[in-house]
């Protein structure tokens, strides 16, 4: 039971928060046989406020517990006692549903509550429980569902537009779930989490006005969390304000010093600032900390074609002025072979990770086609192929990723040659 009532910040007082478990046990025990119609009533809405974090977020700890012992003392003067399971009322089968659900019948819970919303369509905390328990069953359709009939009952119900909008975010149905977002961020302005998500949506949306909003408003809540700052800088990188981007990436590692996450998110804005070296440096330590980082290698792939680029400027400048000095022109011909070499092996771990990332893809062709060209200006036939065949792999997963003409017409020349 007491997972319900773990302390986060901003939302419960500090060690007073175990009392209510013995005294909802207590409660049980006392209320299942009430004969009072009444008594139950409160205890049904006792075990609602506490299944929703209501009950610990009272500015008087006092007053909450009075009235839970006030209860109790109803529920012995009514008569209480006897056996469990007697009454057959919305109320009585409500309180079963909680009961099952906590000793972990998901199944018979949503049993007990269908019984109470067929005998009374209007009980709302009936349709909140059912989401709650679809939600921790992942069926978030029926989760869904379930909780917008709930929110219609009952529009100030914070729990239940917040757990909208998490499975509508699950179900990567992002408007959706922003809307239920904002309600709950309206019902509760300081819920931190609320505002986190929202912003999280509006990126996923490409709405970056609206996701700094949001992520603005969060970090005036709490500044120091790490996924607000990733968030900022998402939203800040949408805009291709790269430099505040990198200033939010910057502050979540100084939050979160070994999150791969982040080091990828700001190598990715250093490379689009040219900043290559710092880029490779912070992509090499994100796949040392998670080896299984497809986008780390894939960008560490592009690294290393840009830094063969600089190398091959280099090495024409270099041509163009002076061909004395063959030893380093040599140095320069061997460097950038090693950078295409190591950009196609960061690419095909890329694909192994992930068997349908199209721009891996696509990279790899164009590391082929480099690492094939011969003097005369004509391309190795094995790796032409093995770029073509990449290529076609990338507009088969995504048809429409950007310049996408241009791929097909790189396909057909280099079929014609």
């Amino acid at each position: 039971m007491s997972k319900y009532f773990t302390p986060r910040r901003g939302e419960c007082f500090s060690g007073k928060v175990k009392i209510f478990d013995s005294l909802t046990f207590f409660f049980i025990i006392s209320c299942k046989s009430a004969d009072t119609i009444e008594v139950k009533d409160v205890f049904a809405a006792f075990l609602s406020c506490r299944r929703k974090n209501d009950m610990h977020r009272s500015r008087n700890v006092k007053f909450a517990v009075t009235g839970v012992i006030t209860c109790v003392l109803l529920c012995h003067f009514a008569g209480c006692g006897g056996h469990l399971g007697k009454g057959n009322s919305p109320v009585d089968l409500y309180v079963d549903a909680i009961m099952l659900q906590e000793a972990g019948y998901p199944n018979e819970a949503i049993e007990k509550l269908d019984a109470v919303i067929k005998k009374e369509e209007g009980f709302s905390q009936a349709h909140s429980l059912k989401g709650d328990i679809y939600q921790q069953m992942r069926q978030y359709e029926k989760s869904a569902e379930a909780y917008r009939k709930a929110t219609e009952l009952n529009a100030w119900s914070f729990h239940d537009f917040f757990n909208l909008g998490k499975v509508y975010q699950a179900m990567k149905k992002f408007a959706e779930a922003v809307r239920a977002y904002v309600r709950a961020c309206e019902l509760q302005p300081e819920n931190l989490q609320a505002h986190i998500n929202t912003a999280k949506c509006y990126n996923e949306m490409q709405q970056y006005d609206n996701a700094l909003l949001y992520a603005q408003r969060a970090e005036q809540i709490d500044p120091d969390v790490t996924e607000l700052q990733r968030i900022l800088g998402d939203a800040y990188e949408g805009k291709e304000n790269y430099e505040q981007a990198i200033s939010a990436y910057k502050r979540a590692l100084e939050l979160d010093a070994n999150n791969p996450q982040v080091m990828t998110a700001l190598a990715v804005a250093y490379l689009r600032t040219s900043r290559d070296e710092p880029a490779k440096q912070l992509l090499t330590s994100a796949i040392e900390l998670d080896p299984q980082n497809g986008k780390a290698y894939r960008h560490l792939a592009y690294c290393y074609l840009r830094l063969y680029e600089k190398t091959a400027s280099e090495y024409r400048k270099m041509a163009q002025q002076s061909a004395d000095d063959k030893a380093q022109m040599e140095s320069m011909v061997s460097l950038g072979d090693e950078m295409v070499a190591k950009a196609i092996d960061n690419y095909t771990r890329a694909i192994e990770i992930d068997a349908d990332d199209w721009d891996a893809h696509r990279g790899l062709g164009v590391a082929y086609i480099i690492d094939g060209k011969k003097a005369d200006g004509t391309v190795d036939e094995f790796l032409k192929d093995m770029a073509i065949e990449h290529w076609r792999r990338s507009l088969q997963i995504n048809p429409d990723q950007p310049r996408a003409d241009r791929l097909r017409n790189l396909i057909a020349k280099y079929r014609a040659q």
